[in-house]
């Protein structure tokens, strides 16, 4: 990705106007790591659970009728793990103290937020595409399926009709 250290330096900008963060991920919608900055957190398993958390939240904003997905927090006993849409491939995950001012971090995420969306839609405008690939041959028409065969039930045995069968007799 050409904006690469720009994303970075944006995420750099971002710990700085918030200290109580303790780690920053920009991440594609379909969980890979685009720039992190996560010290003691494994970036791809972040990236990864994001895009898992991400689809959750785009299908209840949906189902719902709230729109379309702008961000999602989670608040664990030490501290917040915040999620913020960033254009239309990557999205921003915040982990934060349980100290962090809220608003402030929603404030600066959303912000930093849409300004990581522009870096990495203006790259992903400029990457060049692949040639289109030739159009698939249609495959042959599936066999017709075979036919199951079917029991005929068979009706019940009387005790007088079927072999070995016990009878008692009353004294």
């Amino acid at each position: 990705m050409a904006a690469e250290a720009e994303v970075m330096d944006e995420l750099r900008r971002l710990r700085a106007r918030v200290p109580q963060l303790t780690g920053a991920l920009a991440a594609s919608v379909d969980g890979l790591v685009l720039v992190h900055d996560t010290p003691g957190v494994e970036p791809e398993t972040v990236a990864a659970l994001t895009a898992t958390a991400l689809s959750v939240a785009v299908r209840m904003a949906d189902a719902t009728g709230q729109g379309d997905f702008r961000e999602l927090l989670v608040r664990g006993v030490y501290g917040y793990v915040a999620t913020y849409a960033a254009g239309r491939s990557a999205v921003l995950t915040l982990l934060a103290q349980d100290r962090v001012n809220v608003g402030r971090l929603h404030l600066e995420g959303r912000r930093a937020g849409v300004r990581i969306g522009e870096l990495v839609d203006a790259a992903a405008e400029q990457t060049p595409r692949p040639a289109a690939a030739p159009a698939p041959t249609p495959s042959p028409a599936p066999a017709p399926p075979m036919p199951t065969r079917t029991r005929t039930p068979r009706a019940p045995r009387t005790p007088s009709t079927t072999p070995n069968a016990r009878t008692t007799t009353e004294s």
